[in-house]
């Protein structure tokens, strides 16, 4: 029986010695790259400075040190990161036309990327976590989230975080891949690198389910348990007054949850079960999946929060002064 896989002597013959990957910008529109970077700069402006200034307010305003905004402080960290991370590449591609881009290069990306997606799913835990007590009891609010829990908290994530996806790139080095190394996107994505390699990749297929299911796989329930109990805790309240005032203190959660899991689920099941889908719907639905969280939780925080809505425009009011005086 023939074996499935190439032979030693074809690897030799596909792979190159000096392994390099070819990004990708947005498919059949490459004339107009410096155009189309314009709304990506734009983005990417908005979620720098947005989310620049919510970790200034929450670390400057004395009022803002409890664990909501600790935890929200963490998720404008971990947007900041998020956009980085990808940023050098995707404008590199649009402004310079500089798609090449090494096997280490794409590890050390992916190490922030992935690393950063897998920090913030842990932190939407940690903020649901929060609501919940918040809600469901009040009275032990400062006693449960002490500055000592949420401090052991962040180091669960970003153990977590290095134990699984460590290994998941260094499986990486262990692969040959064929000489034309053509990503789906402007950066590298796990699952877009493992399916040019042409040697065997159930061990990195199997170990890359593992994490998903030990990061997604958990903290996509942990969310929606804490909302069912935080669901059945608001509608114990007899006042309709005091249930839509415990119900508004989640929107904004509700919010970030949304645009951090709808893209994603939606890129995951592409690269899984879309192959025939046409690459700029691929493109684009990655491109979405890294600049909506960071571009719109500060809107979203700032629009739901009345208390860190006040501290931004007190602060923008601010500089607005100083500067005329």
């Amino acid at each position: 029986m023939l074996s499935s896989y190439p032979t030693m002597e074809t690897l030799n013959n596909m792979t190159s010695p000096f392994t390099t990957f070819h990004l990708t910008g947005i498919p059949g529109l490459e004339a107009a790259n410096i155009w189309i970077s314009i709304p990506f700069c734009c983005l990417y402006a908005l979620a720098l400075s947005g989310n620049s200034m919510i970790l200034f307010v929450i670390i400057t305003e004395q009022s803002l040190h409890e664990p909501m905004y600790y935890f929200l402080s963490m998720l404008s960290a971990t947007d900041l990161g998020l956009i980085v991370s990808t940023m050098s590449t995707t404008l590199l591609v649009f402004w310079f036309d500089l798609r090449e881009i090494s096997l280490d290069g794409c590890i050390v990306q992916m190490f922030f990327l992935h690393g950063f997606t897998a920090i913030e799913t842990g932190v939407l835990v940690a903020m649901a976590f929060d609501r919940f007590v918040a809600i469901c009891d009040p009275l032990r609010y400062t006693t449960i989230l002490t500055n000592a829990r949420i401090l052991q908290i962040v180091l669960v994530i970003l153990i977590r975080m290095t134990v699984l996806l460590v290994p998941t790139l260094l499986l990486l080095k262990r692969l040959s891949f064929c000489k034309m190394n053509v990503l789906s996107h402007s950066f590298c994505y796990h699952p877009d690198v493992l399916k040019l390699s042409c040697s065997d990749t159930r061990p990195n297929s199997f170990w890359g389910l593992t994490s998903l299911i030990l990061t997604s796989g958990i903290d996509t329930p942990c969310i929606i348990i804490s909302y069912i109990m935080i669901i059945r805790s608001v509608l114990s309240i007899a006042s309709p007054t005091e249930q839509h005032k415990a119900f508004s203190t989640c929107l904004s959660h509700i919010g970030a949850v949304a645009v951090f899991y709808i893209p994603l689920i939606s890129l995951s099941l592409l690269h899984r079960f879309g192959q025939s889908a046409p690459k700029i719907v691929q493109t684009m639905t990655s491109t979405m999946c890294l600049i909506l969280p960071p571009v719109l939780n500060p809107v979203i925080y700032s629009l739901k929060t009345a208390q860190l809505r006040e501290a931004l425009l007190k602060l923008l009011f601010a500089k607005k002064f100083f500067m005329s005086s």
